[in-house]
């Protein structure tokens, strides 16, 4: 399940414990750049920021993920994502790819 709000996306897939997230964020990046940029001229500058986060789900959570990510943007209007991960950070520590 795919969706997105202006800032960012949310992707909840199944995957192989033989597949590294960083590989898989790389090709949806990838592949989404390409398709866009071919979506006419003011896609052209397209680029996707550097960082992402990745968590695991267990199976039995996927339906209440499901539902999470096709209501984000309501989600969203209460909390930012920035503070929906609930931790304090500093950015310069972000997995950049």
């Amino acid at each position: 399940m795919i969706n997105r709000i202006e800032d960012h996306v949310h992707i909840l897939c199944v995957m192989s414990k033989n597949i590294f997230v960083a590989k898989l964020v790389e090709e949806i990046k990838r592949y989404s750049s390409r398709w866009i940029k071919n979506k006419g001229s003011y896609y052209t500058k397209f680029a996707w920021q550097g960082g992402y986060g990745g968590f695991s789900v267990s199976p039995s959570l996927h339906d209440k993920t499901k539902q999470y990510i096709q209501f984000q943007e309501k989600y969203h209007q209460k909390m930012s994502y920035k503070e929906e991960y609930g931790i304090d950070y500093n950015e310069k520590y972000l997995w950049r790819d």
